[in-house]
């Protein structure tokens, strides 16, 4: 949010979203507020009860910053709290602390920003970010994170902690006025759905800058619109790739590379359309039959012959017997006026 401080804010927030309305429930975690944008964390750790435990794994003097991008840190950050990788979620923690700090100034976060950190984790993104902006808003869906996730972060006075699933997350209540950041290393199962969710209605974030696997960055930077969230990103912003990230700087190592990339979101969409929200629509109703020819598929849509969709397609200079994910985006603004003429008025 716009100002400074409140002190209602003076104590690091954790918020429990009850599934039934995804409302924030705030409990107060100890921690005092350090300024705009924090120091190091420095805090006390646990001490692990589990016998056995390495000397890492007991209670460090109060100001020993930890730092998970570091493999020496992370591993008893995960025995403290008994933390169990899930690859169901694509938790796959970064271990390059060069890489994360790379990552985290591609942002682009100044003293004035607002940022979003999408798949907090443990931390490892969230402590490189708080020193780069205002305040942030660390998003981790995993309820079994959230300890190590608030250890780490320790007295990092402008990081909320919300435990919460990214796609039920009330975006827009957190940054009303838009013009968020918003990072975070994104698992394969999320991008398709992130996108929309983030860029379909305002307020919309200034930029988005995600960790994705390297074949969803060529696709998001490509010509071809070969998915609804591609046609997404490159509707509502210009997409660049900033760097590849190979596997084996993450633990465990995921079984592709990733990329970071930026996407600069649009002060207007790249489509002319009346309503953008139809028009995704629209497209999302074609893809759901992405393997079948365009003229078979898009009479079906609007209740006329194939051969009549295929004229239509022909006027446009596009061959009917093309599948959905060879259109670029503006073949797919000029197939919408074409079959919805009255519906962009």
């Amino acid at each position: 949010m716009p100002g400074g401080p409140h002190p209602a804010r003076d104590r690091l927030a954790v918020r429990e979203l009850p599934e039934t309305d995804g409302r924030a429930q705030p409990a107060g975690i100890p921690g005092r507020h350090g300024g705009a944008c924090g120091g190091p964390a420095r805090h006390h750790r646990r001490a692990a009860s589990r016998p056995g435990a390495s000397q890492r794994d007991h209670p460090l003097p109060k100001d020993e910053v930890i730092d998970p991008a570091s493999a020496g840190e992370l591993e008893p950050l995960l025995r403290r709290h008994r933390i169990t990788l899930q690859h169901r979620l694509g938790q796959n923690f970064l271990i390059d602390p060069a890489l994360r700090d790379a990552i985290a100034e591609a942002a682009g976060g100044t003293q004035d920003d607002e940022i979003l950190e999408v798949g907090a984790g443990v931390g490892t993104l969230t402590i490189a970010l708080a020193g780069r902006c205002r305040r942030l808003v660390a998003v981790e869906f995993d309820r079994k994170l959230i300890p190590a996730l608030r250890e780490v972060v320790g007295q990092h006075g402008n990081v909320e902690v919300v435990q919460a699933d990214i796609l039920r997350f009330d975006v827009a209540g957190a940054f009303a006025g838009g013009g968020e950041i918003v990072a975070g290393n994104i698992p394969y199962n999320l991008t398709g759905a992130l996108i929309p969710k983030l860029l379909d209605h305002p307020p919309r974030p200034r930029r988005l800058s995600l960790v994705v696997q390297k074949e969803v960055a060529a696709r998001w930077t490509g010509n071809a619109a070969a998915s609804l969230a591609t046609i997404a990103v490159q509707v509502f912003a210009e997409a660049r790739t900033v760097m590849t990230i190979p596997a084996a700087s993450f633990t465990p190592p995921p079984r592709v590379d990733s990329a970071l990339v930026i996407l600069e979101v649009r002060p207007k969409p790249a489509v002319g359309v009346a309503d953008v929200g139809n028009f995704l629509r629209f497209v999302e109703s074609v893809f759901q039959f992405r393997r079948k020819q365009l003229g078979g598929t898009l009479g079906r849509q609007v209740g006329i012959s194939s051969g009549e969709a295929a004229t239509r397609l022909t006027d446009l200079g596009i061959d009917a017997s093309r599948r959905p994910q060879t259109l670029t985006i503006p073949e797919w603004e000029a197939v919408y006026r074409a079959f919805n003429p009255g519906l962009d008025r």
